[in-house]
């Protein structure tokens, strides 16, 4: 057994004697599911309505699971008929509807440790003393609905870390107390970059520092494209009902979609922005000599996510892709791929996120459309590109979209969390005579349909945003920063002078401001470093005045000591890390 299946049936095996604790310490509650997850546990309960159960019967709780480890009791598999099962289950009422929803043919198992059964499928360790009595740790809890479905109850889901080695979990209580720390949410209230209403969910109000970030990170992938070879185009918020159902999107994704209406016609708001790039591609008579044609879109789209699955500016309703769509032919494809490939590892190296980047190639699923010949053609494209960009990929079987094969490209923060991002798609079906029917005249003076590649860099800007946020802490590269410069006299007679910097830096194109308030230097230096966290602070006085100088206060994160420049001096300095994305201020 691998490493990680093991930990997963270590994992699995410890949620179930979490559920005996419960039961133990809250006689008449009703388990659903337990399953092992990346870094541990959940299961969720229905606790006796007397119960008031909280994080704080966490202790109880892990106390009661030592000494059931401690026990040394053998998980017992046993294989059950569906009689028997209900029988065995009748006062667990969800464990009887998983049951009951069974094929027939179905082999049923249950596992036994202790005084505990449970409806499961398996595996699980042998007996209880190969899990670390120090190795867990119950985390929090959550609501959660019976089966997802919000029209069912609401249960208790009480999440636990789970690791082989008491270290392993130490480390990882660490992350997650330094992950606390950078959380995009505590940061964008203290930086005042953005904030999110109750009353609107999942749509960002972005205040004036978050919102120039946001356009200075739009900016660099504009420019990045366009010089790439993308040409850019913007498309309507709002298209009908009759493009949506020609697309598929209609029949396969209208609950994720806003609905309006007007002049008895129905409309919807874009959760994607495809359908318009082959809108614009078939305005016209195309030829071979066209393709590829890459069309590249910040085009803001809206989706109908649940409430409760959203999380700050990560998991929004509204949100702007740094989207493409390449149409191509079937012989483009490698060279299109690849392109992608070096453009994605080019952007990825100005934030950091080269150097241990994963990627994913997920072939094709059972319940794909088009013949096998097609897909073993673009999968054999694919590889091919990532030959040529010389990347390394992990397959994942069984994985691609219903429509053609992708690569999906994960990055790794500071604290090693994984987020997946970047994404390239290979779809012969959108363009297909049988959805938008998109045309070219080939070579051969015939027509044919193109191949759309469907790809992002980044994904969401919204999400990488605050990926960036907490991977740098706030303090985010000075090319990129809010506020990348700020100005302090060290006293009001030399507002003057400070002002005539500030006007200097502001003509170099660099974001500055000077402050001239009543407040005095210590204060105002403080608000700079904690709030904005400033990568250059200016301070000002006779001295500097004088010689036409300023003495720069580096951010405290970068570990340099203080610096006297020359007006000019500091300009070309700044200007050069701005210039060249340097991480380094």
């Amino acid at each position: 057994m691998a490493v990680d299946e093991k930990l997963a049936t270590v994992r699995h095996s410890c949620a179930h004697v979490m559920a005996e604790a419960v039961l133990h310490l809250f006689p008449g509650t009703k388990y659903a599911i337990g399953p092992a997850i990346d870094t541990g546990f959940y299961y969720d309960f229905a606790f006796p309505k007397d119960v008031k159960f909280s994080e704080a019967d966490f202790p109880a709780i892990e106390k009661e699971m030592r000494r059931i480890i401690a026990g040394n009791h053998d998980f017992i598999r046993t294989e059950v008929t569906k009689d028997e099962a209900l029988k065995l289950f009748k006062d667990q009422e969800y464990k009887v509807e998983i049951i009951n929803d069974l094929p027939a043919e179905e082999k049923i198992t249950t596992y036994r440790q202790d005084d505990f059964l449970d409806l499961c499928r398996g595996p699980h360790v042998a007996n209880t003393k190969e899990i670390n009595a120090q190795g867990f740790k119950l985390l929090k809890t959550a609501g959660a609905y019976w089966r997802g479905d919000s029209e069912r109850p609401m249960l208790t889901r009480v999440y636990a870390l789970c690791f082989a080695k008491p270290n392993d979990l130490k480390e990882h209580l660490k992350m997650l107390e330094e992950a606390e720390k950078r959380d995009h949410r505590k940061l964008g209230t203290e930086m005042d970059l953005f904030h999110l209403d109750p009353e609107d969910p999942g749509q960002i109000f972005w205040h004036p520092a978050g919102w120039t970030m946001y356009v200075a990170l739009q900016d660099y992938m504009r420019k990045r494209v366009l010089e790439d070879g993308y040409k850019e185009v913007n498309t309507p918020a709002v298209m009908p009902r009759t493009l949506w159902e020609k697309s598929g999107h209609w029949g396969h994704y209208q609950k994720n979609m806003f609905i309006t209406e007007s002049e008895k016609r129905m409309f919807a708001i874009k959760p994607m922005n495809c359908p318009g790039a082959l809108e614009i591609f078939n305005t016209r008579t195309r030829s071979y000599k066209d393709l590829p044609m890459r069309l590249a879109e910040f085009g803001h789209c809206v989706r109908n996510e649940p409430s409760g699955t959203l999380h700050g500016i990560m998991r929004v309703r509204g949100f702007v892709q740094d989207d493409a769509h390449i149409l191509c032919t079937d012989d483009q494809i490698s060279d299109e791929v690849s392109k992608f490939c070096r453009l994605l590892k080019s952007v990825y190296k100005d934030f950091g996120f080269d150097k241990n980047l994963i990627v994913k190639f997920s072939t094709m699923p059972d319940d794909h459309v088009g013949d096998l010949a097609t897909w073993e053609r673009a999968e054999k494209a694919l590889a091919e590109a990532c030959k040529k960009a010389e990347l390394e990929y992990e397959i994942q079987p069984k994985e691609g979209a219903f429509y053609g094969p992708k690569l999906e490209f994960t990055l790794v923060d500071a604290l090693g969390r994984q987020w997946q991002c970047g994404t390239i798609q290979v779809d012969y079906q959108l363009p297909s005579s049988e959805r938008l029917n998109a045309e070219y005249t080939g070579a051969d003076n015939q027509k044919h349909n193109p191949v759309m590649l469907h790809r992002a860099v980044l994904g969401s800007l919204e999400r990488f945003l605050g990926i960036l946020i907490e991977n740098f802490a706030g303090a985010m590269p000075v090319w990129l920063h809010f506020e990348q410069a700020a100005v302090v006299p060290i006293g009001k007679d030399f507002n003057e002078y400070a002002q005539k910097i500030n006007n200097a830096l502001l003509a170099a194109g660099i974001r500055s401001n000077a402050y001239l308030d009543d407040d005095n230097m210590k204060n105002k230096i403080r608000l700079i470093s904690m709030q904005n966290r400033t990568p250059y602070i200016l301070v000002v006085g006779e001295k500097e005045k004088a010689e036409n100088s300023v003495t720069v206060r580096f951010r405290h994160s970068s570990g340099l000591p203080q610096r006297t420049f020359s007006l000019d001096e500091f300009i070309a300095y700044a200007r050069n890390k701005i210039d060249t994305h340097s991480l380094n201020s």
